[in-house]
């Protein structure tokens, strides 16, 4: 697939003026035609209310070709399904959508590839290709609207910035698709319906306190101690847990959202009575909510899910230290939902 021309979706509502302008065009064309675009026309050719000669030099200027499908893996439950997408230049990318009782949520990949080399990760294995631009963030969650209209179901109304790719170190075009996809223009979701996972990139985490947009932030903590972080992540080796627990309190105290620590439980690393301890220790007055995740195994990896005892030992201890913690339910364990799993499975056949 070659794309010919800029992605529409990489233009704020803004930027679609301006060119509009510029082509001898009236400014309120811009809200037509983003109003088409967000409902989810794929060409200007569906575009009823706008001028031939107008939709024959948007064409020259415009492609919608974001992302073309490869292939899912859904889950046995039948509340979530992981897509493999293609980019315009053939490089592929992973998304998740999610089924819940409240709405539709979509976790999507800021990045192909990942420059963080978590050890237990996917993502990171092939290392980083490049960041997606914010047209192909936004692609992403157009192609899941279209999957859902199909289906008679409704539209991804949360994000989740939890796929391949650090989000921070692609920050601009992150906060950029964000800001699309909020405005009343773009698909009108919601600030607090935007979830942004880091894996603890310190600066990314002031420089989102200064957007003041309130916006959900997620951490990747995974150890309650710097020693056995930085075996697991090369990023602890820059920032320490006191610096990271220190930037988090501040984007809560700036913003006023919750500020989530997200902790693998893996099998006698992560999971163990003294880590739970250390674990409580370190966030009992904090304030932060902390998230167990049931590790999802990857092949060629030497890490392994922990028990279902082991787990609620470990939910045990934070609790009765007044921890607030929860589980997440593993919507991905059936469909190779770590990231990186299906994307990998692609490319090795």
């Amino acid at each position: 697939m070659i794309m010919n021309g800029r992605l529409i979706y990489d233009c704020t509502f803004e930027e679609l003026k301006d060119i509009l302008v510029g082509m001898g065009e009236k400014p309120f064309r811009a809200g037509q035609i983003f109003k088409w675009v967000y409902e989810g026309v794929s060409s200007f050719d569906e575009m009823t209310n706008i001028s031939k000669p107008l939709r024959q030099k948007l064409a020259e200027v415009f492609t919608f070709d974001g992302v073309r499908f490869i292939k899912s893996s859904g889950s046995m439950k039948g509340n979530s399904e992981k897509l493999l997408l293609a980019l315009s230049d053939m490089h592929t990318v992973e998304s998740v959508l999610m089924r819940h009782e409240y709405g539709v949520s979509l976790c999507v990949s800021s990045q192909v590839g990942c420059k963080m080399h978590c050890a237990f990760c996917a993502s990171g294995a092939d290392g980083y290709v490049r960041n997606l631009t914010a047209g192909e963030i936004i692609a992403q969650v157009m192609y899941a609207n279209k999957m859902l209209a199909e289906n008679g179901e409704g539209k991804v109304s949360m994000l989740v910035f939890m796929g391949s790719g650090e989000p921070f170190d692609n920050f601009e075009n992150v906060i950029k698709s964000i800001k699309i996809m909020h405005s009343p223009e773009g698909l009108n979701i919601g600030y607090r319906n935007f979830t942004i996972s880091t894996s603890g990139l310190v600066e990314g985490i002031y420089s989102l306190a200064r957007e003041e947009l309130p916006i959900n932030l997620s951490i990747s903590l995974h150890a309650p101690d710097d020693e056995l972080r930085k075996e697991l992540m090369p990023i602890a080796k820059r920032h320490t847990i006191k610096e990271l627990i220190e930037a988090s309190s501040f984007y809560f105290n700036a913003t006023g959202r919750r500020v989530t620590m997200e902790y693998l439980l893996i099998k006698d690393v992560t999971d163990t009575v003294e880590k739970a301890k250390q674990l409580a220790s370190l966030l009992k007055h904090t304030g932060f909510h902390v998230n167990l995740i049931p590790y999802n195994e990857v092949e060629g990896l030497p890490y392994v899910r922990s028990s279902p005892s082991r787990i609620n030992t470990f939910m045990d201890i934070l609790k009765e230290r007044t921890v607030n913690a929860t589980c997440r339910d593993s919507l991905g364990k059936d469909i190779n939902a770590a990231c990186g799993q299906l994307k990998r499975g692609y490319v090795g056949n």
